[in-house]
């Protein structure tokens, strides 16, 4: 059974050691566990539905809580504490694009405002429901899950929107092919919220984003379907797929897409490479992904973010072997782990990480084999369970990432962990924040930093923390010169900070867009555009 106020599987529950719980208590100070309200308290808050009846509509008050909420901080607040605030005041789960277009008139009809909903595991708030006399109406998608078309000479596959990130690829298995699309949410996140979000998987240095993986597919408007053909290419003008990607329910709901697959890797590994320090890792980590070689992840920790994990992974005497043992080799207090996977013919994977590991040792890098490789492919969809683990023992877990060209990426990596630290220290708090390059390019790099701080057990106090760190976090970023988001889209929490990316005619651009398909701007309002009254 889903979660209905934390991440995941109910049945699953990280147990977090007491090294680790020593450790963050000596960074930050001790955590204070709050009791959580429960289901039926959060529920007893809900308002009556001011939808009119309609049989493809539940107003039951837990399916509306269940799809009112992602998962970013403010959503896990209102849930812990049970002070959940508006809520949807209905759900329809559409089993075909027929359905969806009658579930727009429904909502026109009545002047409600529509929120489509795909795996809610949105950490930017892409499902908020504004508060206001508008009644709103979310379009649950995951009865839209089929492998509709598999076109084998092309490599194409056409699934219903809803689909989820494990049915997606079982379905593909089953005829030999993957999508190869692995964001961490992907057990509960859907193949139509990849694309109107612009997900990025954790081996996308081979099969690519999603926008390299979005060939085409349909959008059902309140002006109309949108149909977006596929081609391998086009010199034809705009290019209708980037009007659908990242677009985060403005023009409507996407039902279909139809997406690039590859065929299953005959070989698939994992390897760890240790630096003294985060100047030779960077080096080493660009001269790599400059080189091109056919890799299929790249993903560096820095010197914090190693210690952490490191600390985290219990087996105390294995990684005191380990530590001693990197000693000797010149990695010791500053040194940074390095995670290399290479995916496809045995010969391809073979070449690719010998002349990555060669490019290393050039930059003193200590490659340690493929244990530590294989417990993280084993355990890369559990570990976003931590953050429901440390929530129980008082303590937050909060990410903010971006993308930049490789000239600011260690500016960046200083700026956004100095503005969380610096934005809590006003209330007398401390933050254990660290860093990683989840995505690497030529050009640049993604630059991705978590946060742990203590949580004060209320709600008032807690949120505004949140705030105080979220506007402190953005600002830096757009100081520095990256984009907003290189992964988890713009949704509510982003959008005051889209105007320094895109620039006033750019905004202007997006908006007589999202006008054109939806004139009386009932399709997911508040989200994406900045102070937008639409």
């Amino acid at each position: 059974m889903k979660r209905w106020n934390g991440w995941g599987d109910d049945s699953i529950e990280l147990v977090v050691q007491a090294d680790a719980l020593q450790f963050l208590a000596q960074r930050i100070g001790a955590g204070t566990p709050t009791p959580d309200a429960t289901l039926a308290q959060a529920c007893a808050q809900i308002a009556t539905s001011r939808l009119p009846a309609h049989p493809l509509v539940d107003t039951k008050p837990e399916t509306r809580l269940r799809n009112s909420l992602g998962h970013s901080l403010p959503d896990w607040l209102k849930m812990r504490s049970g002070q959940v605030g508006s809520v949807t005041d209905g759900v329809a789960y559409p089993e075909s694009a027929e359905q969806v277009r009658e579930l727009l008139h429904y909502a026109k009809s009545c002047g409600a405002s529509v929120i489509p909903v795909g795996g809610a595991t949105s950490v930017v708030g892409h499902l908020t429901v504004r508060e206001g006399a508008q009644p709103v109406l979310s379009i649950n998608l995951s009865r839209l899950s089929a492998l509709i078309n598999l076109d084998r000479k092309a490599q194409l596959a056409t699934f219903g929107a809803g689909v989820l990130g494990p049915d997606l690829e079982a379905q593909l298995r089953a005829h030999g092919y993957t999508l190869g699309h692995f964001p961490q949410s992907f057990e509960y996140s859907t193949l139509g919220g990849w694309v109107v979000t612009r997900s990025s998987g954790q081996q996308s240095l081979r099969y690519g984003r999603i926008e390299q993986l979005f060939a085409g597919g349909s959008v059902e408007t309140p002006v109309g379907t949108l149909n977006v053909a596929t081609f391998p290419a086009s010199a034809a003008g705009t290019d209708l797929r980037e009007m659908v990607l990242g677009s985060e329910g403005r023009m409507g709901v996407l039902t279909e897409a139809t997406v690039r697959i590859t065929p299953l890797p005959a070989c698939e590994e994992f390897h760890t490479i240790f630096f003294p320090d985060w100047a030779q890792a960077q080096a080493a980590v660009r001269a790599i992904v400059q080189a091109k070689l056919p890799l299929s992840m790249l993903r560096l920790s820095n010197a914090v973010e190693t210690l952490t994990t490191l600390t985290m992974a219990g087996h105390k005497k294995l990684i005191g072997l380990l530590e001693a043992y990197l000693s000797l080799r010149g990695c010791k207090d500053q040194k940074c782990l390095l995670m290399i996977g290479a995916s496809g013919h045995a010969d391809t994977v073979a070449h690719a990480l010998k002349s990555a590991k060669r490019i290393a040792r050039s930059h003193q890098g200590v490659a340690i084999g493929q244990a530590m490789g294989k417990k993280w492919k084993e355990n890369r969809f559990r570990n976003v369970y931590l953050r429901n683990a440390l929530w129980a023992k008082g303590y937050a877990i909060d990410t903010v990432e971006t993308a930049c060209d490789w000239s600011r990426v260690t500016p960046m990596v200083g700026a956004l962990e100095g503005a969380a630290t610096n934005a809590l220290a006003r209330d007398g708090e401390r933050v254990h924040t660290y860093t990683h390059l989840s995505h690497l390019y030529a050009q640049g790099a993604s630059v991705y930093t978590t946060f742990v701080y203590r949580l004060s057990g209320d709600y008032a106090t807690d949120l505004a923390r949140w705030r105080t760190m979220k506007a402190a976090v953005c600002e830096a970023i757009v100081a520095n010169g990256g984009t907003i988001s290189h992964q988890h889209g713009v949704g509510t929490d982003h959008a005051p900070y889209l105007a320094a990316e895109k620039g006033a005619m750019g905004i202007a651009a997006m908006r007589s867009l999202f006008q054109h398909f939806d004139p009386e701007g009932m399709m997911n309002p508040g989200k994406l555009l900045p102070a937008d009254s639409a």
